[in-house]
């Protein structure tokens, strides 16, 4: 393990091991659970970065590339998700697998302990803090994906990511964690379920152009992901549930 990783692993654990002592002081567990807006993800800092994985297509035959990168062009650094989608794979891939995808999505976030979690049970939107660019194509493939502590490792709960601005500046968009869709896969779940809130491994967003057909240079600036309340929402930037968001592609998960 990396010093920058084991300082990292080293952090959380410190984490866990406050949290743990805090609420054994205070008796929080009795308590009810604040209903404050909960930072889950920042992309302000190089160091901010390592918390993250990429992948694309490329990494199973495709040609699509993928970069997470610090955008330092304005007072505050935030992160840009870019690259180049392709529908089209290398040569002794052909007909084997499907170009069209790219992702990422944050880390475990292992202890000594065992892992971190998010506790969203307080909290009914998730918010997220974007600005999107590149090619007009791309717009309406992309997704927002949770990772649950479930029994199928392989389940993931999307949602697809509307946006409601077109000059490529910042916007927030709320998404109701009551609308994400259940899928294992990038298929569907015939049986849906209530997403398990309280244990959240990871947090991720995935352009998904081979289902759609889309290819194209993509641009998508990130800033935070958040867990908020519907006090914290205006009412015109709900992303409400929608037929149309349950597109999925067969092998976008990452």
């Amino acid at each position: 393990m990396s010093m920058s990783r084991w300082s990292l692993y080293m952090s959380r654990t410190g984490q866990m091991m406050k949290e743990r002592v805090v609420k054994t002081l205070t008796m929080s567990g009795v308590d009810e659970p604040s209903r404050a807006p909960k930072t889950l993800c920042t992309f302000n800092s190089q160091s901010s970065l390592q918390s993250y994985a990429t992948g694309c297509d490329a990494d199973t035959g495709g040609t699509s590339t993928v970069h997470l990168t610090i955008d330092e062009s304005e007072p505050k650094p935030t992160t840009k998700f870019w690259g180049e989608m392709r529908l089209a794979v290398r040569p002794e891939f052909q007909g084997r697998v499907r170009g069209g995808f790219a992702g990422f999505r944050s880390k475990y976030r292992t202890t000594i302990f065992g892992e971190m979690m998010h506790d969203l049970s307080a909290h009914d939107f998730l918010a997220l803090r974007v600005r999107l660019r590149g090619s007009p194509r791309t717009r309406n493939s992309y997704f927002v994906n949770i990772q649950t502590d479930g029994y199928v490792t392989t389940d993931l709960w999307q949602h697809r990511l509307y946006f409601q601005r077109d000059d490529g500046e910042w916007e927030d968009v709320y998404i109701p964690l009551s609308s994400f869709v259940l899928t294992n896969s990038g298929e569907i779940v015939e049986t849906q379920m209530q997403i398990l809130c309280e244990r959240v491994r990871t947090i991720g967003i995935s352009l998904l152009g081979g289902k759609s057909g889309v290819e194209g240079p993509y641009e998508l600036g990130i800033d935070s992901i958040r867990a908020v309340n519907p006090e914290d929402v205006p009412n015109s930037l709900v992303t409400g549930e929608d037929s149309s968001h349950r597109t999925q592609w067969k092998h976008g998960v990452l």
